[in-house]
């Protein structure tokens, strides 16, 4: 089975402070016997799946500001977006939310299920018809501008600044060669992109360690703390992403509307954007208390870059350069490329 890509190193709940674990058996209005924890995804919080005395199960997932500056602003933007969506098939329902100021927590509607298994052509069918339904309805959810979300034609112009400048980038960072002149002028197409409007929430998170599929097939949604307003076929092209490594998603494009009215040119400027920004990033960002991350990013940009390459027939071509990454000892990734020094 496909496992989730993302996984992080998480406080397990007997270390979350007292009070948040009083709040959650007041709220509960019983206590908690059983613990069951999750690792899948970055934040260094706990996500923990909790049994009560009484057989009440909820779902609990906290931070505070001593494990990351950054997470408890997620945090509060899923409570916020959870708060204003309500209720709904396609995602576990917001059952209470605890802020103190430097802790955060939300207590979730506990999924009975497991990730889908992207390997499993059923399970990955329902999988992207799922995203796509959660695309139709989140277009027609209103979400007040008040709600801080994440802003995509943003995201799209930092990718298209870093494409236009990456001729300057060291020579160490893991792109190949020919992608460093921006051949197709993806730059332009991202700026593009990012001048049209932004109106529809998009989950901007899909990832198997994002999804559950109920023991009936049904796909549920978690994780909004990356909640975004973007284009509408945003949402079904993350979801192809656990499969960009072949050619079957070129094919998969085509099978979803939104994907198909975008065009091809869009999905290439966007991978190659996303993949050289994160292979710039792995090179200077500081990571607080997320040890996994970086070689998340170096995977991640490994991947789009080849999956770059097969669209646009580079693989083979003149100049260009096998994006690889060595694992280490100690069990992490180092990016590599061929004809540089690991």
């Amino acid at each position: 089975m496909s496992a989730p890509r993302a996984v992080g190193v998480r406080l397990p709940y007997a270390a979350v402070p007292a009070a948040v674990r009083a709040w959650v058996e007041h709220e509960l209005g019983s206590p908690v016997v059983g613990t069951a924890e999750q690792v899948g995804g970055m934040s260094p919080g706990c996500a923990t799946r909790l049994t009560c005395a009484d057989g009440t199960r909820a779902f609990v997932k906290t931070v505070g500001s001593e494990l990351n500056p950054d997470t408890p602003g997620l945090f509060r933007r899923e409570v916020a977006v959870l708060e204003h969506l309500g209720e709904h098939p396609l995602w576990a329902t917001l059952r209470a939310a605890y802020d103190d100021g430097a802790w955060v927590a939300l207590l979730i509607e506990d999924v009975e299920g497991r990730h889908p298994d992207f390997s499993d052509d059923a399970e990955l069918r329902a999988v992207l018809d799922g995203t796509d339904r959660l695309s139709e309805v989140l277009q027609e959810r209103e979400v007040p501008q008040s709600v801080d979300l994440a802003d995509i034609g943003e995201r799209f112009r930092t990718w298209a600044d870093t494409l236009a400048t990456l001729a300057d980038a060291p020579d160490s960072t893991p792109v190949p060669d020919w992608l460093r002149t921006d051949p197709h002028g993806w730059a332009e197409v991202l700026r593009e992109l990012a001048a049209r409007p932004m109106r529809h929430l998009t989950h901007w998170d899909i990832r198997i360690d994002n999804m559950l599929r109920r023991p009936g097939g049904e796909i549920v949604f978690l994780d909004w703390g990356m909640a975004a307003r973007g284009p509408a076929w945003a949402d079904p092209l993350l979801a192809r992403l656990e499969r960009m490594d072949a050619p079957w998603f070129d094919t998969s494009l085509a099978t979803s509307p939104a994907l198909a009215r975008a065009g091809d040119e869009a999905v290439t400027a966007f991978l190659a954007g996303m993949g050289a920004h994160l292979a710039v990033r792995s090179g200077v960002a500081v990571d607080v208390n997320l040890p996994t991350l970086n070689d998340f990013r170096i995977r991640e940009s490994r991947r789009m870059l080849e999956a770059v390459a097969r669209r646009t027939g580079r693989r083979s071509g003149r100049g260009a350069r096998r994006i690889w990454a060595r694992t280490r000892p100690d069990g992490r990734v180092s990016p590599c490329v061929s004809g540089a020094r690991p």
